[in-house]
């Protein structure tokens, strides 16, 4: 049985092609949708979207010596966008005042260990210490195995778009406690 030993930590510029390639890797597998470059420009460049903004940040989980990057984790300052999530949301979560958790995904092999749960903490800890953050805020398809489960054991649910009329585009928004 291989033991792994994980760490995680702030990305750097060296860590960049190995959380993007975690990146695109969920969002072809798990997502199905590969990239959509209105929904996912942050992966292309993930140093402009949470290195160099000063209230955003990247963290990786890496795997052993070699530093294998094997899960990511980001927070940004933007609310969610309307459209195209229900206008209500970008009211309540506008950016600025509001940490969004974004790209928390964990390769398949190495899930179930903890690892998104211990990079939520990280995340969390950061906003807290920004001090300018009101609220976090997320959002999970549920079509994801695992996803919903997951934030529901950390977040309360604030609209599950398959609630409404039509179902929206089936996602479920979540706010996370801020300590």
């Amino acid at each position: 049985m291989q033991v792994h030993e994980y760490r995680i930590k702030p990305a750097t510029p060296d860590d960049i092609d190995g959380a993007r390639a975690v990146m695109l890797d969920t969002v072809y597998r798990d997502f199905g949708t590969g990239y959509v470059p209105r929904w996912h420009g942050d992966i292309v460049d993930p140093a402009a979207a949470y290195l160099l903004p000063a209230r955003h940040t990247l963290l990786v989980a890496v795997d052993g010596p070699g530093g294998e990057v094997v899960a990511t984790a980001a927070l940004d300052s933007r609310g969610p966008a309307y459209p195209p999530n229900p206008r209500h949301l970008a009211e309540r979560y506008p950016s600025g005042g509001t940490a969004q958790l974004r790209r928390v995904y964990v390769r398949p092999e190495h899930r179930r260990r903890g690892l998104a749960r211990r990079l939520v903490e990280e995340l969390l800890a950061f906003a807290a210490a920004d001090g300018g953050y009101r609220a976090v805020y997320l959002h999970t398809d549920p079509a994801v195995p695992g996803a919903e489960g997951f934030w529901r054991s950390l977040a309360k649910v604030v609209h599950d778009e398959r609630e409404g009329p039509g179902g929206g585009q089936g996602i479920v928004h979540f706010e996370v406690p801020m300590g």
